[in-house]
């Protein structure tokens, strides 16, 4: 019966790895089409639009990473009177189309993913998941010994495809800046890809318009490639660096294959985000929460082994000792 039962688990983890792919490949799949109860393709878009349950974290420290009921949600929409910088136009309009393609078919991402749910689970598994960079304790990242911090951009720090800091964040981007002074800088699947930003034209948007980052020219898409470009810049060994993104089977993935002390965040925003990315997310989700249960745990980083540490319960208050 147990080995029954494993097998059944094993069956429905590659099940969801397979659909993963199989999306990534074929987006159209998710789309509303017309088909009889049993049509298979119905049946992936009605596990997809199940939202699944939050990802769980590791049991003796799952209190430390969640803020406490009374915090309010840093993740709600701006006020109106914030809103039009949060939702400002996408940079390169025209192009913009070919960017969010681009992020739906990966298949260097989609083949990385499938060797990580084959041989090690655990290098999709954040070393800190928190809300958003409010929940981060910069000044204690810095006393740990790290030496710079790397930022995804859309749905991290900015509205998808948009060049503005997100409002709510500005507070805690000044601390970060302050805590590590010309060492921050973003590593994105749009902006500073050779493939979407030839010229360099958005990155530069983005250094222009957020001040004291630097955007990582690269050719390669998270999670395939080395960190060779981002370790040039900072002059380090990328395991002395953060790596901040709001996707696991990207940005995760990418950081710890690395050596990053990676984070993880919700995304602020889903307005001007693609309909099959956010279905994707929840599938990721799933798989991730999937794993936690099987109890597969994240890496342990040398220089921080406790992340309780650099967790704060709430934002507005600043950060509280973490509990035993």
């Amino acid at each position: 019966m147990k080995n029954a039962l494993s097998s059944f688990h094993c069956s429905s983890a590659c099940g969801a790895i397979l659909a993963y792919v199989h999306l990534q490949e074929h987006p159209s799949d998710l789309l509303p089409h017309s088909g009889t109860p049993g049509d298979s393709n119905n049946l992936v878009a009605a596990l997809m639009l199940r939202p699944p349950p939050a990802p769980l974290l590791p049991p003796a420290s799952r209190a430390s990473f969640l803020p406490p009921h009374k915090a309010a949600n840093p993740n709600t929409e701006p006020t109106p009177a914030t809103s039009t910088t949060a939702r400002a136009t996408p940079m390169g309009a025209a192009a913009s189309w070919p960017r969010a393609l681009g992020q739906r078919f990966n298949p260097r991402g989609v083949a990385a993913v499938v060797a990580v749910a084959a041989s090690e689970p655990r290098l999709a598994l954040p070393h800190v998941s928190v809300q958003d960079i409010r929940w981060l304790d910069w000044a204690e990242l810095r006393r740990a010994g790290f030496r710079g911090v790397v930022f995804d951009k859309d749905n991290t720090l900015t509205a998808p495809y948009a060049p503005e800091l997100w409002p709510l964040l500005t507070a805690s981007f000044d601390q970060c800046r302050a805590a590590f002074p010309g060492a921050i800088a973003v590593y994105s699947n749009s902006a500073g890809l050779k493939q979407y930003d030839p010229d360099g034209s958005d990155a530069s948007t983005i250094e222009a318009t957020i001040d004291g980052v630097h955007v990582i020219r690269h050719d390669a898409k998270k999670p395939a490639g080395a960190a060779k470009e981002i370790e040039s810049y900072f002059d380090c060994s990328a395991s002395d660096l953060v790596l901040v993104g709001d996707r696991y089977f990207t940005d995760v993935i990418y950081g710890n294959r690395n050596g990053f002390l990676t984070v993880f965040t919700e995304p602020l925003s889903f307005v001007g985000e693609s309909y099959i990315v956010r279905k994707v997310r929840k599938l990721e989700a799933y798989i991730i929460n999937y794993w936690y249960k099987k109890g597969h745990r994240p890496l342990k980083h040398p220089l921080l082994p406790d992340a309780r540490t650099i967790v704060k319960f709430d934002p507005c208050e600043g950060p509280v000792s973490p509990r035993a």
